[in-house]
């Protein structure tokens, strides 16, 4: 009995700490991924069947107008199903003479595609007004590029680095915050790189080059560069009006959108391993730790998770957003869509390119949760 109820607490302990959020997070995303196409559909005249967050049975439903909306059992995903989107009509879809011209598959194929693109891009949006409330509510804490103390026998020592200098960038490279020199440093060990430095009134250019050296992130080493410098740990908070926190939101969004692209560049030339990719396991533990950080830290992590997956969506895959967006430019090109023969066959190879990576991301998962355990 004892163990039973131990079992129970830790699970209690889970559900509430790590699932719960994650389950709210991924909600808030997924809904707004479909609200874009769901709202494009209609400004196009398309006629929405189903609005579903979640699939397999239904826990709610509800019709209101042409549209049923509902909740379901499985909370990883959603759908907005409309009129003639497939190709095999359904019962529920069956086309009365009014509709024909409401069907998806009889809009111009510039249309469907905006249809398609709106999902990530509101999922972009909601990266955007998530940094936005972020930035114009809370402001942001800067810790300044100054240099606290200089390593002996480093590369900082050796180019004549001192303490007290504040970085201002690095191989052109514009530098605010300390954390921001490390990432200029990317790929740079054993590469001189041009160092701009405020030292007193005096403004002065020092080649250093940086050493290599190895950090661990999520069971893999990591090569990074280093110049051997600590920060001066001063920090200073800036407020931002509406105008500001926008244009910061804005330089966020962005920065995470070169981010994901860089990090899939660097996965596909080996730089990055693949064991590093992570699944529904490891976002739900880091929903769960940023809940428990703070509400401007999980909006912050929910505004990155958000990023990627209306970046991924995008990726020219069949059953993603971006496949079908590349069904539509051979339709384009071509002056007529697939054959469905070809489209299956299309799909059938998108579908395995999606099991194989999340075959690969769950095992990476399990993996990791079994590496946390002595």
């Amino acid at each position: 009995m004892e163990v039973l109820l131990s079992l129970f607490k830790n699970t209690g302990h889970l559900a509430f700490y790590y699932l719960l959020p994650f389950i709210i997070v991924l909600g808030i995303m997924v809904f707004f991924h479909e609200l874009g196409h769901f709202i494009v559909a209609k400004l196009f005249n398309v006629k929405v069947l189903k609005f579903a967050l979640g699939f397999g049975p239904k826990i709610l439903a509800k019709v209101w107008g042409e549209t049923e909306y509902s909740i379901r059992y499985i909370p990883l995903g959603g759908f907005v199903k409309m009129l003639g989107e497939n190709e095999d009509i359904e019962e529920d879809e069956v086309l009365a003479e009014e509709d024909i011209p409401r069907a998806f598959n009889n809009k111009h194929p510039f249309k469907r595609m905006a249809i398609v693109v709106a999902g990530p891009f509101f999922n972009v949006l909601l990266a955007f007004l998530l940094y936005w409330g972020i930035f114009y509510f809370s402001g942001a804490y800067i810790r300044f590029a100054e240099i606290g103390n200089v390593l002996p026998d480093s590369p900082a020592s050796r180019a004549g680095l001192l303490k007290g200098d504040v970085i201002k960038s690095i191989d052109g490279i514009s530098i605010e915050d300390f954390l921001e020199i490390q990432e200029a440093l990317f790929g740079k060990s054993g590469i001189p790189v041009e160092v701009y430095v405020e030292r007193g009134n005096d403004l002065i250019f020092l080649t250093v080059i940086p050493d290599e050296f190895k950090q661990e992130a999520y069971g893999q080493e990591i090569s990074m560069a280093r110049i051997g410098i600590e920060s001066s740990g001063n920090y200073a908070k800036k407020e931002f009006g509406p105008w500001g926190s926008m244009k910061h939101a804005a330089i966020e969004t962005w920065t995470w959108i070169t981010r994901i692209y860089d990090t899939i560049v660097k996965l596909l030339t080996g730089t990055y391993s693949i064991n590093m990719m992570g699944g529904p396991i490891m976002i739900g533990q880091m929903t769960g730790e940023f809940a428990q950080a703070g509400l401007v830290a999980l909006a912050g992590f929910m505004a990155m998770i958000s990023v990627n997956l209306g970046i991924i969506n995008l990726f020219p895959i069949p059953i993603l957003d971006g496949g079908l967006i590349l069904l539509l430019l051979v339709e384009l090109l071509t002056g007529r869509p697939l054959n469905s023969k070809t489209r299956e066959w299309v799909q059938k190879i998108g579908l395995s390119l999606i099991i194989l990576l999340m075959a690969v991301v769950f095992y990476n998962d399990i993996v990791r949760v079994f590496n946390q355990f002595p």
